[in-house]
């Protein structure tokens, strides 16, 4: 019996926000109480959070997760919509999730997991 095997890849969530330095440490706790919330989801892996080096009003997050599913998945619960999605929606306009193509093995440009 011949069984399909799909790779499972981790995906990288990359977010932006451009916040002034005089709100940054308000936006700051807003943040961190979003990464708890996320933090306690199935599939999570990591977070960061920094600030850009040539812009300080550059802040971005990065999040890891298992997989796609993981990450699709954790921003359902009701506590990440009442804590977590009003931050996001902050963010800037552009695309957030990333297969991750470089692993142990090298740089994978087949890897799709949708």
């Amino acid at each position: 019996m011949l069984v399909a095997y799909r790779k499972v890849t981790r995906v990288f969530v990359v977010i932006r926000f451009r916040v002034g330095e005089s709100e940054q440490a308000g936006f700051g706790e807003r943040l961190q109480a979003a990464v708890d919330v996320l933090a306690q989801q199935k599939g999570f892996v990591a977070a960061r959070t920094g600030r850009n080096v040539d812009d300080p009003e550059l802040l971005a997050l990065t999040l890891e997760f298992e997989n796609i599913g993981s990450y699709r998945r954790a921003l359902s619960p009701y506590e990440v919509k009442l804590t977590a999605v009003p931050l996001l929606s902050e963010a800037i306009d552009e695309p957030t999730a990333y297969e991750d193509l470089l692993n142990q093995h090298g740089f994978d440009s087949g890897a799709r997991d949708r």
